[in-house]
Parts: structure tokens; sequence; C-alpha cells
């Protein structure tokens, strides 16, 4: 622990950077020149409100620990997957350490304000902060520290704190918060607020009643056993309130577009923004944009957008949107305009963005990709309609048009085995790419990972939808969760489209990769997640908590299929490091598995 204090005094002492956001986040830092952390904490702390926000965003952008090792994505471009995908991480993982370094020097930096300013705004918003970043180490390492105090001195001896006492002091608090009139009732620009604070709660309430009072039965089938649903009824309740009987009106495709942020579905977001970055723009992003799908080839040669490949959608992902579900095409750029590499941004990918609608139509295209569930005659068509778009002339990219069907992918008419095409074709399109983080105005810069300055919604209206189906299924109340599911359908679908538990067979199901698959509620549930929240951060933490993850990586993750029973780990190892420091943790303490 005494790491973070070391971590808060080097980032305050060598000069404060104020990573760019907006709107909120406006303060005037004049004073922390040649100042000492708690000089300048104690001086000036309303100054430090954007510092600390700030420090949440090496927490939300990291996709190892959200989204590797699960059911959805594949490896490309002959790339192998990650210690994450393949549960062989230990505790000496500097991946892992610096992620839960990182959360506590978020924490700490909270608890710093809150000791050294007294406005009940600030500490409102700060234990919101350190709310967040303890639910997250809560989902991610299981029983941690519970620390509220300031760490201001040299202590090293913070035990584990009961992973039951972690989810009562976090209900206890964000009751409070969400109740707090010193907060806004709402807020979409970045701030924490009332509604993001119930929002927040539901999620740890739903965690603690799966937790604290759902027994695992076998860890291969997935089946659990129900003790009690009162954590389960609050996380509804909870929900409830965030939501505040607010529709889906907004499409999918409007929901995520970048110049649609800040919408009213967002109720909570870390953010970023190019205009107000004081140093390299290169530097001071993120790269979730450049994350998931398959390899584009080089972005500056190409004029398509930089993919590092790891993270591609697997036979499972491209069989879970059927056809006619917008989410498909408001999750993945399906269609891809080419280049001539004469006009970087208005040509290539991001003239999806940057050309004005209508003469979109005229625009050489790249790749057009449909999902496993589309008729290939659709694609077919779309070829003869398209053929003066689909021309190569002088762009620099061979078109092509596919359907993503297993076992072979329809390309150009043609057929293409779907594991060999994306995980050992080295060059481009081997598998859609997701645009929810696109930013527009990346420059041309070749496999820079850190140019997107896209906010990152961490809370937002459909999620919380979601958890109150969950929570409702689990409180046995299966029709009010239908209910919830099936609104988030109709804005999918533009027109009702039900499912029901008991019925739900899901396409993917068929495929001979996943013939040992039977489908339970959950699934249905989960399937949801996935389809609504892609790519978003939820998808490890999803199923670590409805006690899914052994069985869906025994099936779905391609790099343990099969053998996931011996690496059972429902958590990431406690970091030798903070062993080694902390003189109430020993190697006995480490979590199982590890």
């Amino acid at each position: 622990m005494n790491k973070i204090k070391y971590i808060l005094s080097l980032a305050l002492v060598s000069t404060l950077v104020l990573t760019g956001c907006s709107d909120f986040l406006d303060p005037d830092n004049k004073k922390a020149a040649n100042q000492t952390a708690e000089e300048l904490l104690s001086n000036d702390p309303a100054s430090l409100r954007v510092y600390a926000y700030s420090l949440l965003k090496p927490v939300v952008s990291r996709v190892d620990v959200y989204e590797e090792g699960v059911d959805l994505y594949m490896s490309s471009n002959k790339k192998s997957g990650t210690q994450f995908d393949q549960y062989t991480i230990t505790p000496e993982n500097d991946d892992v350490k610096k992620f839960y370094a990182d959360l506590y020097s978020c924490i700490n930096m909270a608890n710093a304000c809150i000791f050294y300013d007294k406005d009940e705004q600030f500490a409102a918003e700060m234990k919101f902060l350190r709310s967040y970043c303890y639910f997250i180490l809560s989902q991610q390492f299981g029983s941690v520290p519970y620390i509220t105090e300031y760490i201001n001195n040299a202590g090293r001896s913070y035990p584990r704190t009961p992973l039951a006492d972690i989810y009562s002091q976090l209900i206890s608090e964000l009751e409070t918060i969400a109740g707090d009139a010193n907060l806004a009732v709402s807020d979409t620009k970045g701030a924490a607020s009332q509604r993001a604070a119930n929002a927040l709660l539901a999620k740890v309430c739903l965690a603690a009643g799966w937790d604290l009072d759902v027994q695992l039965g076998n860890a291969l089938e997935g089946t659990y056993t129900i003790n009690d649903t009162k954590y389960f009824t609050k996380a509804l309740d909870a929900a409830k309130k965030a939501i505040n009987d607010q529709p889906l009106t907004l499409s999918f495709e409007d929901k995520w577009s970048p110049k649609n942020e800040g919408n009213e579905e967002v109720i909570f977001a870390v953010q970023y923004e190019r205009a107000g970055f004081p140093g390299d723009l290169k530097k001071g992003g993120h790269g979730l944009q450049n994350t998931f799908g398959s390899y584009y080839g080089d972005c500056a040669g190409t004029g398509e957008k930089y993919v590092n490949g790891l993270h591609a959608s697997n036979p499972k992902s491209s069989y879970l949107w059927a056809a006619d579900d917008s989410r498909y095409d408001g999750t993945f750029m399906t269609t891809m305009y080419n280049s001539t590499q004469a006009g970087w941004g208005t040509e290539g990918y991001y003239a999806y963005y940057n050309v004005p609608a209508a003469d979109q139509a005229s625009l050489p295209v790249a790749m057009r990709v449909y999902p496993g569930t589309a008729n290939s005659a659709v694609a077919a068509n779309y070829m003869t309609d398209h053929a003066d778009q689909l021309a190569k002339g002088e762009c620099v990219n061979d078109p092509q048009v596919m359907v993503m069907s297993y076992p072979n992918i329809w390309v150009n008419g043609g057929s293409q085995e779907y594991m060999s095409f994306v995980n050992t074709n080295p060059g481009m399109f081997a598998a859609p790419v997701v645009k929810k983080f696109d930013d527009p105005e990346s420059q041309n810069i070749a496999t820079n990972m850190t140019n997107c300055y896209r906010d990152i919604v961490v809370l937002h209206l459909s999620d919380l939808y979601l958890v109150a189906a969950e929570a409702a299924m689990m409180a046995g109340q299966n029709s009010a969760a239908e209910t919830y599911i099936n609104n988030v359908r109709t804005r999918a679908y533009g027109a009702a489209n039900d499912i029901h538990f008991g019925s739900y067979q899901p396409a993917y199901a068929s495929l001979a990769p996943y013939a040992a698959f039977k489908v339970a509620d959950i699934d249905l549930l989960l399937d949801e997640r996935a389809r609504e929240l892609y790519a978003e951060g939820h998808r490890w933490m999803d199923l670590r908590r409805t006690k899914q993850l052994i069985r869906y990586a025994n099936i779905f993750n391609h790099e343990i299929a099969g053998a996931a029973a011996n690496r059972v780990k429902w958590y990431r190892p406690i970091p030798q490091a903070e062993i080694n420091a902390n003189e109430a943790i020993t190697d006995a303490d480490q979590n199982e598995g590890y």
C-alpha cells in the first residue's frame, strides 16, 4: 500500500498535468507550481477535481482485464491469444500489478480530496469515484483492503477486507450518495450524480447477490442455487431509480455516434477531449478504437484504421446478431470505403463520418460485411447493385463483400474456411472492426494506439435496463425481466421482437464447435448483454459474476476450449508486489488458482 502514497506524491509534485476534459472540468491550476502534494491538496483542493476524475482513465481503458479470456473474440493475423485469454497470468504479471495500483491511486486521491476539503458536493463526488474503484476491485480481485482514509504516512499494514463487508460498506455509501442533494440529479458530461450513484448501486447489489447468496454447483455446467434474493431486489429497485422511466428513443447508431457524445442515455462517462489536451496529441488519448477487429494493414498505406488484430469476432459473435438487428451495423463498421491515399479522413475508413451521407453512395467501397446469420443472396445482390463502387480503379485495396458464416466465410461469392481465414490471414479485412469508439479526427499514424479522444461511457441507460432484467430474473420475476430485455430489443429491431425464457435458441448453438452447449435461462440474458454491450468492457465481469466464466471459456474460448477445468480462476491474482509490501497480507491470502 505504501506505493499508493508514492504514486500520488510523484504525480502531484512533478507538475500537475491536466489531461483534456471538457465542460465541467475547468480548474485554475496556477497555484500548483512548487508545492508539495499535501500543500496543493490543502490550499486548493478544488483545483484537483479534474485530476481526480482523470485517474479513472487508466482504469476504464483497459481491454485485457475486461474483455480477454471470454467467449466473444479470437486472435487474427497469425497472432496468439494473450495470457489473459489463456489464463496463464501469474502474481508477477505487470499488467495486473499496474491495474491494481491504478485503482488504489484513484482511491487514495479521492480519500485525499475528502480529507483536505470539506465541500459536501466535492466529497460526494470523490466518494462516488472511490466506490466505483472498489466495485471494480471486488469484481476483479475479490477481497481487497478497503481503505477510506488518506494514506500520507509510511504505514504498510492493510489486511484484506471480507467481501461481504466491502459490499455492505459500498451499498451504504452509495445509498447515501444517491440521495445527496449536493449532487446534480443527473449529468451526461462526466461528473458524478445521484443517478450515477443509483446505477452503480444497482450493479453493486447485483454482484453482492451473486457473490454472497448464490452457491455454485458445477463450474463446467454453470449451475447454481439461489439462497436469498434480498440483494437482487435491492438491485432492481436501484436500477429502476436510475432508469427513471426513460425510454430508449435514440437509435443504436445515434447512441454511439461520435457526433452525439454526452447524449441523454449517458449516465456516467470518463471524458477525453482533443482540443483541451496540453501535450502531444498522439499520446493523450486511448486506444479502444484500435482494439476490436482484424488487422487492416498499415493505416498510412491503406487509408484504413489501424487495428491490433487481437480481438476479432469469433464464430459465436458472428451468429449473435440477426441480420436485421440494428446493433450489428451500430457496433461494427460494416461498410469501409476505399482510398487512393489522396485524403486522410475524407477517403478510406473515416470517410464514413467525414463525407456527407448523400455523397457516400458514390465513394469506392473496400469492404461490405454481413453477420453469419445473413443470407448470402443479400451479399450477392449488394455486389450486383454496387458494382461501380466495388471497382478497384485507382484505389489501394481490393474490394470484398463478406458474410461471416461458419464453417466457411462467404467472400465475393467464394468460400474461405472461417478459423483459418480470420486467424491466419496476414492481410486485411478478415473480420469486421468495432466502431463504437471511432474518433473521426484521428491522425494518420501507423500503429498509434493513443490517438482516440472519445469519452469512455461507463454507465448508460440500456445497460441499466439489462441490469434490471438480471436482477428481476434472479429475484424470481421472469416476466418483468423479459419486459426489460424486450424493451432493449424493440429499439434494436425498430419494432417488437420479443424473446422469452424457456424457448430461447441462439443461432450460434447450432455451430459444430459449440455442440456441447446447452441453453439455460442465464444465457438469454448474457447474450442480450453481449449484443448491446459488445466491446464496452463488461464481459469478463459479467461471466465471473454469473458463475458462467468456466463454462463459457470451456466452450467458446478457442484458446482453452475443452481445457478450462484445468484453469479455474475466478479472480485475478493479488499482485506479488502488494503481498511483499503489505505486512497484513501473505502468500496464504493469494486468490485460488495462483
